[in-house]
């Protein structure tokens, strides 16, 4: 399996597998946000697509292209092969400088890298069928409000990962009763047991609740109070391939 990545510029950007760590994540007491697993698992699902150099954008409100200046730190030659106002109503255009291809029935997830938080602009996401297209995609962002944003060189910009979409079409959605499937309310009930004990003696400031911290089932990968087989897919930290130089 490959995802294949055609630069269309001499200087593409660099790319790196997700990294874990996010800023306000790190500014709480004992890093606790690390502890939920999805929140990490998410950061690390795909590629970071960094940014070149380092800029400000300003968006003083109105609806034209000429509404967004975009100043960099030094001079850059083709600043717009880079970061542009092209869409006009506050979207910020990144040009990641690729074309990608997936092996068929894959398509690409474009995003912002997941967690990763900017004052006054969201990224906006797009999937897009890159086992057949032939041409690059762009990644962009929308001001949230009148304002400026910066972007430092080697920040993530973009944030790519992959899925197989086309089969989402042949789920139904169905609700049930959680009653009726007697191995699953016997799990759920003792996970609620053991969080609702586990909370309580955290509340009293217990010494062995405090100095676990918290409760590590799925982190492990474990049921609680032994109620079934741990799963054999669980996986804990994402390892994903770096870039390399195919022929």
């Amino acid at each position: 399996m490959q995802l294949e990545a055609f630069p269309t510029n001499a200087r593409p950007p660099d790319i790196v597998p997700g990294r874990p760590q996010r800023a306000w994540m790190d500014k709480f007491f004992d890093r606790h946000p690390y502890r939920c697993l999805p929140l990490a698992m998410a950061n690390t699902t795909g590629w970071e697509i960094l940014c070149p150099i380092s800029f400000t954008a300003e968006w003083n409100g109105g609806l034209s292209q000429a509404d967004i200046k975009i100043t960099p730190d030094h001079p850059v030659p083709n600043l717009h092969e880079i970061v542009v106002s092209h869409f006009s109503h506050g979207v910020l255009t990144f040009h990641p400088q690729y074309l990608f291809r997936t092996p068929e029935g894959w398509s690409t997830w474009v995003m912002g890298p997941p967690n990763h938080v900017k004052d006054g602009i969201q990224p906006l996401m797009g999937l897009v069928e890159t086992d057949w297209l032939p041409f690059p995609f762009t990644m962009n962002w929308i001001f949230t409000r009148p304002g400026r944003v910066r972007f430092t060189k080697g920040e993530p910009f973009c944030f790519i990962t992959l899925m197989q979409d086309k089969p989402l079409e042949d789920f139904d959605l169905v609700q049930k009763s959680l009653e009726r499937d007697q191995d699953l309310i016997g799990q759920y009930e003792a996970w609620r047991r053991q969080r609702d004990d586990f909370n309580a003696k955290l509340f009293k400031r217990e010494s062995g609740a405090v100095k676990e911290a918290w409760q590590r089932y799925y982190f492990r990968g474990e049921l609680p109070e032994d109620t079934g087989p741990a799963p054999k897919s669980h996986t804990n930290k994402r390892r994903l391939k770096p870039l390399k130089l195919g022929f």
